[in-house]
């Protein structure tokens, strides 16, 4: 999600308004239906006068859910652009200023965005204001797709922090960013899944994300950015999307992913407070030539939970928690999503095709 510095000509459309610095697109109005969703079945219902039954809430379906202006207004200040120049080559991305004190700040972004600068190079970090400082890192975590970068400057704006465990499909979010290396950029959209196992990275180094995914824009640049929801809080940060091009071809195709801020938070503050992370270890390796459905256990690491909890060797994993396990990546994604010292249910199919549950608890581990 990395871009160089391009040179870009913009035909600003009619409707496009300025709100706080940032570029914000107006949409058009679209009809209101009132409606009821089941808290348990999340079925909708409709409602012919706004109001709900017991255990069922009001929704409005058709309307954006948030007022973006407002939300550009108060998201904003505690949005920076990232300019990285180093021998290894450099780019451009976003972050959000999660923790200040008097005398310094930190940012959340992606670590693909700050990885050049990591053995050597510079970090621009341009407050909303214009002002540039000097960023340095605190710590990274490639296989989290996170870094932490600290400013001296204190008593900055903090983003307000929210629950992406409550996000659900079909909410109202806003993405904020630098695009292409234009800084103070806003778009809206909604939340389309959640959970899609995504990876990123290099080949040396593969970063597997548990993510959201949204269609408001996002396009190189946008790494590292928050994800916002309807009360202008991070649910997530923007980290990839999925795109037909390659190379400079690459843009948005309303398919963008961010890492759910809930995952995200545990690493911001162990990078803070130690300058290192850690991630749950579940101990086994995946038999890479396996191409049947599920993950294919090729081999255990002794003494870890797996092999602690009895799962055999060449057993496939069809189940983590209920959600069904179709490759190795949606494995690892769904242990990645989880805290060392966790316990998971498993269901494995053993050699002979007997489906069994284990209770794993995983271990942990320090992060690349």
């Amino acid at each position: 999600m990395k871009s160089t510095t391009i040179k870009v000509l913009i035909g600003f459309l009619i409707g496009a308004v300025s709100v706080g610095g940032f570029a914000v697109a107006n949409t058009p109005s679209v009809p209101v239906v009132k409606a009821c969703m089941d808290n348990k079945s999340k079925a909708l219902f409709v409602s012919s006068n706004g109001s709900c039954a017991k255990g069922r809430t009001a929704i409005d379906i058709g309307a954006t859910g948030a007022n973006v202006k407002s939300i550009a207004q108060l998201v904003s200040p505690s949005v920076v652009s990232l300019e990285v120049k180093s021998l290894a080559g450099g780019g451009t991305g976003s972050g959000s200023i999660i923790r200040t004190t008097s005398s310094i700040s930190y940012i959340v972004t992606n670590n693909h965005v700050i990885d050049d600068a990591a053995t050597g190079g510079t970090i621009d970090v341009e407050l909303n204001n214009g002002d540039v400082l000097v960023g340095t890192i605190v710590g990274r975590d490639p296989e989290y797709d996170l870094a932490v970068v600290s400013v001296k400057k204190g008593n900055l704006p903090v983003i307000a922090q929210g629950d992406s465990s409550a996000v659900a499909v079909g909410d109202a979010v806003v993405a904020f960013g630098s695009p292409l290396g234009l800084s103070g950029t806003v778009t809206s959209g909604i939340v389309s899944a959640l959970n899609r196992p995504v990876t990123t990275g290099s080949v040396s180094i593969t970063s597997y994300i548990d993510a959201i995914q949204t269609d408001a824009a996002i396009n190189p640049g946008n790494s590292g950015g928050p994800l916002v929801d309807s009360q202008g809080r991070i649910v997530g940060v923007n980290s990839a999307i999925a795109s037909l091009g390659t190379g400079s071809a690459v843009a948005n195709t309303g398919l963008g992913f961010a890492i759910p801020f809930n995952q995200a938070k545990r690493i911001i503050n162990e990078i803070i407070e130690t300058g290192k992370s850690t991630k749950p270890i579940f101990g086994v390796s995946f038999d890479s030539t396996f191409t049947g459905t599920g993950a294919k256990i090729g081999a255990l690491t002794p003494g870890k939970g797996a092999e602690k909890a009895g799962i055999p060797v060449n057993s496939i994993i069809k189940s983590i928690d209920g959600y069904k396990i179709n490759d190795a990546v949606s494995a690892i994604v769904r242990i990645r999503s989880k805290v060392p010292g966790d316990k998971v249910t498993v269901v494995v199919e053993l050699v002979g095709g007997t489906l069994k549950t284990f209770i794993v608890t995983l271990d942990s581990a320090p992060s690349l």
